[in-house]
């Protein structure tokens, strides 16, 4: 399954399992298990409870997804990008 067939969901972190996991509460009120993608692995992007995310979640396990971005603390906006 690519990328592109992923449902992108907003969310809010609940707990820290273990393993490398998150439960996730959904702003629709569904809460699901995921966990980092690859990219936020590698560059060591820190998850920790109460932050907003964004994850992809495949249509065929809605139980389960990637969390892919994690929004900045305090909603404030990134610098805008270079052109």
């Amino acid at each position: 399954m690519s990328k592109k067939d992923l449902v992108q969901v907003s969310g809010e972190v609940e707990k820290i399992l273990g393993g490398g996991r998150y439960s996730i509460k959904l702003d629709n009120g569904h809460t699901i298990t995921a966990q980092l993608s690859g990219r936020m692995r590698r560059y060591h992007i820190r998850v920790i409870r109460g932050d907003r995310v964004t994850c992809g979640v495949s249509p065929y396990d809605p139980t389960h997804g990637f969390i892919t971005y994690r929004e900045p603390p305090g909603g404030r906006p990134q610098a805008p990008p270079k052109t």
